[in-house]
């Protein structure tokens, strides 16, 4: 069960409502051009990108950050909502895997560009970053240093800046590192830790038929788990 959003929070989200809404009908048209590749289109019906960064408050001519890209699924979608007076930096630890495909989506895509060491990005120079599908993998594996990672992200966001974080939802007291998961309440509480107030929680791609006892990966999943989707603010 999530919890209520606070006073404080509901008053922030107010203080934004007057932004301008992503289109969501232009994103879903772009996403469906013949030049995105079919397996990243496979994977738009789990995803729901369009409606996850209307929610988030993503807008054309933003300049975004993509941390732990991977192949760069999020990068091109971000790439296209963003438009051509937009940015989008696509970042992944060096030598990480997918890192061809990367490299190959980035040429592809003229307002992208690789930029792995957040720590040299122009402090207060985002106004959106994301990660998706991998704090729980930071977090997880070293929270001193997934610290450090919200710490970074939150020097080279601009005051106000938004930090999107979508991941797999997990059980309190469960084993969520072997799961690859994170509950609710931790994952909340490490990143208004490093700095950030949270302001909004999504429901869009909860999925009632998981119950968090196995990793997103099972079979039985089909790669679509129960996904928490929270909107943070840097402070």
């Amino acid at each position: 069960m999530k919890p209520v959003l606070s006073l404080f929070a509901l008053c922030l989200l107010a203080s934004n409502s007057a932004l301008a809404a992503l289109d969501i009908a232009a994103l879903e048209r772009a996403m469906a051009n013949p030049e995105r590749p079919a397996e990243d289109k496979a994977r738009d019906a789990s995803r729901q990108a369009p409606r996850v960064l209307d929610f988030l408050g993503l807008e054309a001519g933003m300049t975004v950050l993509d941390i732990n890209a991977s192949a760069g699924w999020y990068t091109e979608v971000l790439s296209y909502a963003t438009g051509p007076n937009g940015k989008v930096y696509m970042q992944n630890r060096a030598g990480g895997r997918a890192a061809e495909a990367a490299a190959a989506r980035a040429a592809r895509l003229p307002n992208v560009e690789q930029w792995d060491d957040m720590g040299t990005l122009p402090a207060n120079s985002i106004d959106f970053a994301i990660t998706a599908l991998n704090f729980h993998d930071f977090h997880n594996s070293n929270p001193e240093a997934a610290q450090g990672i919200l710490g970074q992200v939150r020097a080279a966001l601009k005051p106000g800046g938004i930090l999107g974080v979508i991941d797999h939802e997990g059980t309190p007291g469960a084993d969520n590192a072997t799961l690859h998961r994170i509950a609710f309440d931790e994952a909340v509480k490490a990143i208004i830790s490093a700095g950030y107030a949270l302001v909004g929680s999504s429901e869009v791609l909860n999925n009632d038929d998981d119950d968090h006892s196995v990793g997103p990966f099972d079979p039985a999943l089909g790669r679509d788990t129960d996904r928490m989707v929270l909107k943070f603010v840097k402070l």
